[in-house]
């Protein structure tokens, strides 16, 4: 069963298991994945260090990168051996190395070999396959394109589609991708009435859950990318709102659990700054923040983060709550996409 109403993008340096740990204390409901991960990196590299995760992160999907069906195939199985609850295949990074190795957006030009991959990957795994792709490439995409490379991958069994509502222009940067070609999310609404049977999820520069409300009207699901990671309490009404769960927790609540988190990793040999990184923008916005955000940086240590919490506690006090009912004692629960089994 596939709940794809809101989920955390995978991005490139930032949604590893440490981040992914700290989305979770915040949001029990959210789906997340992993980092892009390329195929040769699953077969050739250490599998413990790429994919092992820990039981709190499911729902949790691991996206892969690669052009060769076999390969792919065979890394979707390891990744599913791994406990992962679905294998996305990405077809939206527009990166030199991508481009590189012929894979991400530029493997839009063979939908041919795109077919290929997903029918090898989908006979290799349990779990569902789904896409991550952009609406086309090199600014050149129409509407019709784009519904044409949904039929031919729905036709290789895909039925989950993320869509990154914007072309991937190839000559510019991966941060520019991510600016410069215009968001079409219209087109991805268009692509859920056309293809009812389908399940379509809107992705690019949703800032926050308003932004997310209005597009479940007309989609499955919604992704966030950059905005949870600039601030992860981005989230803190998910759980209530959008997945019926009488939860909200306080960031100073997530901040304890971080650092009962931190003590276990640095034991096992994990760098403190690995997990440190993610939680500077926790207090973001708020009293403090800006010197929370400098006592983790300068000090990159569980003590430096023993200090940041003391002054914390002294100095803001709790915020939030742990349950919020919603109206007449129940949770409230966004409209859009109910557990749907894909």
């Amino acid at each position: 069963m596939l709940d794809l109403r809101l989920s955390v993008a995978p991005m490139v340096d930032r949604t590893d298991r440490h981040f992914r740990f700290l989305v979770r204390q915040v949001s029990q409901g959210v789906r997340l994945y992993t980092e892009m991960t390329v195929d040769q990196a699953v077969l050739r590299g250490n599998r413990e260090r790429l994919l092992a995760f820990r039981p709190e992160e499911h729902p949790i999907a691991l996206q892969l990168a690669g052009s060769d069906p076999k390969s792919l195939a065979e890394a979707a199985r390891i990744g599913e051996a791994f406990g992962y609850d679905e294998i996305n295949l990405n077809l939206g990074c527009p990166s030199e190395k991508a481009q590189e190795g012929g894979y991400g957006a530029c493997l839009l030009l063979d939908l041919v070999r795109v077919q290929e991959i997903l029918k090898a990957m989908g006979e290799a795994v349990r779990v569902p396959v789904t896409v991550k792709m952009r609406l086309g490439l090199e600014g050149r995409e129409t509407y019709r394109g784009l519904a044409a490379s949904v039929e031919a991958m729905a036709a290789a069994g895909v039925k989950v589609f993320v869509v990154h509502a914007r072309s991937a222009l190839l000559s510019l940067s991966t941060e520019a991708n991510r600016k410069i070609p215009p968001l079409r999310h219209e087109w991805v609404h268009r692509l859920k009435e056309d293809f009812p049977q389908l399940t379509f999820v809107t992705n690019g520069g949703i800032r926050n859950l308003e932004e997310a409300f209005l597009h479940l009207k007309r989609v499955d699901g919604v992704m966030l990318g950059r905005a949870v990671y600039e601030d992860p309490f981005v989230l803190e009404e998910a759980d209530r709102r959008v997945f019926g769960l009488p939860r909200r927790p306080s960031r100073l609540e997530v901040a304890r659990r971080m650092r009962a988190y931190l003590e276990e990793e640095v034991l096992k040999g994990t760098p403190p700054w690995a997990v440190l990184r993610h939680m500077l923008n926790l207090f973001r916005g708020r009293p403090k923040g800006r010197l929370w955000r400098r006592l983790l940086g300068e000090g990159r240590s569980l003590q430096a983060l023993d200090r940041a919490l003391r002054l914390m506690e002294e100095e803001v006090g709790e915020e939030g709550e742990k349950e919020k009912p919603g109206p007449r004692g129940q949770a409230e629960a966004a409209p859009g996409l109910a557990r749907e089994g894909v």
